[in-house]
């Protein structure tokens, strides 16, 4: 059993928000933050060259190789992030110190740790991000924690300074890594309500060595993992220990909400709640999928306690490939036409879009939920094609499936971490 709070992954580019004064966060505080998709327009990562077909190739990939690290940190229990730095899908924004100074993130049901680039930061050391890096000396709440601290013992990588600070040393699936001191610092949040928040103390990572596949805009990692130093769970009783999400579609120029404390409860009809499952590690959020019908068949799966992790930053549906399998026949007989091999092999099930198919409502049922996905959920326009956003997992990885975040567009998600559920709400999330 693994007791190591910081052996998660961090998968969270961090970011924060200039806040002209900040009111120091009081219990039950409330607030939200836009959620921006990084290959969003709205998004300065980007990239108007690349096609939608190119995106969402390159988004699946990313599924993938995310999929397979969830599984090595499951197996293996190594000391690697799951996913390479640049792979996480959501942007948020808050900020760090006092006076609070603005980055920008990538934010994270699979992550943990937050850390961000902090001075001295040789350029031989670290990367360009657009912006200079956090100068912990200009900021009057920024304190090193010392190797004695509880937390410094409780890093699987560390080592002691002879200041007696505590320096961590965490690394990548890709190779990355980061290396800097332990710290705590205010972190602060400008709510798109116009609230403005903050939190004192809060522990996180001053990087000094960072290098590999990190760039420019983002500054860090944050995570909203279940481990216990991820951004939730270190200001889960200001938050009342629950935050939610809605993501909108990708061909919509607006942002979705990531929403924290009393404002995320979900109370509208149509709300269905299935169990948060505790597992190792921590981190991920496992939920129970028993099966999926559509019409008046279903594929039921193997087994299902805790068989699943939902993440924000996964873009597919990935499932256990012999439930899969079922759950394709399934769909190939409910949509009746001659699927078409997708050239790039990236996807398993794809049809001509000129074919002009019905594309099926599948019902996902989770352990005392039944979530109804639309078209927008699971297929894609790829190309000439029309290709499903569900895949089978590498026939290596075990019964690993990942719940994506495809599959939560247009639906509100609740994460009630004291109750230990998560809820559904169908919702318009360009309207929240």
């Amino acid at each position: 059993m693994m007791h190591n709070p910081l052996f998660l992954v961090l998968t969270v580019i961090l970011s924060s928000l200039l806040i002209q004064s900040v009111v120091a966060a009081k219990p039950a505080t409330a607030f939200s933050v836009e959620l921006i998709h990084r290959d969003s327009p709205l998004s300065p990562f980007y990239n108007g060259s690349l096609t939608s077909s190119e995106l969402l190739r390159k988004n699946a990939l990313h599924s993938m190789d995310r999929m397979k690290n969830f599984q090595s940190l499951i197996d293996q229990m190594t000391i690697q992030s799951v996913v390479i730095p640049n792979g996480g899908s959501y942007l948020m924004k808050l900020s760090f110190g006092t006076p609070p100074v603005e980055y920008l993130a990538i934010a994270d049901t699979g992550s943990d740790l937050i850390w961000i680039q902090c001075t001295p930061c040789p350029q031989t050391q670290c990367f360009s991000q657009g912006s200079s890096p956090f100068d912990p000396q200009t900021s009057s709440t920024y304190e090193k924690l010392s190797c004695d601290s509880e937390t410094c013992q409780a890093l699987p990588r560390k080592q002691c300074l002879n200041t007696n600070d505590c320096e961590y040393y965490y690394s990548y699936g890709d190779k990355s890594y980061t290396i800097g001191i332990l710290s705590t610092d205010t972190l602060s949040f400008d709510s798109s309500n116009g609230q403005k928040a903050a939190f004192p103390t809060s522990i996180f990572g001053c990087g000094h060595n960072n290098q590999g596949n990190f760039r420019s805009p983002g500054a860090g990692l944050v995570g909203l993992g279940g481990g216990p130093l991820s951004l939730v769970s270190q200001i889960a009783t200001q938050i009342d220990h629950r935050f939610s999400y809605c993501l909108v579609p990708r061909s919509v120029k607006s942002s979705g909400k990531l929403i924290f404390g009393q404002e995320a409860i979900i109370s509208r009809p149509g709300t269905v709640s299935t169990p948060l499952i505790t597992k190792n590690p921590p981190t991920f959020y496992f939920l129970s999928l028993e099966g999926v019908s559509i019409g008046d068949k279903t594929a039921q799966a193997a087994s299902s306690q805790g068989n699943i992790i939902i993440d924000s930053g996964t873009t597919l549906t990935i499932l256990e490939s012999n439930f899969y399998n079922i759950l394709e026949n399934m769909v190939k007989d409910a949509i009746g036409a001659e699927p078409v091999q997708d050239p790039s092999e990236t996807f398993s099930l794809c049809y001509g879009e000129e074919t002009n198919i019905n594309v099926p409502e599948m019902v996902f049922h989770f352990s005392g939920a039944d979530l109804r996905l639309q078209p927008v959920n699971t297929f894609r326009v790829n190309g000439d094609l029309l290709c499903m956003l569900i895949v089978p997992s590498d026939s290596n990885t075990n019964s690993l499936s990942i719940f994506g975040n495809y599959a939560q567009i247009n639906f509100q998600v609740e994460y009630d971490l004291q109750k230990k559920t998560v809820s559904f709400a169908p919702t318009d999330c360009t309207k929240q």
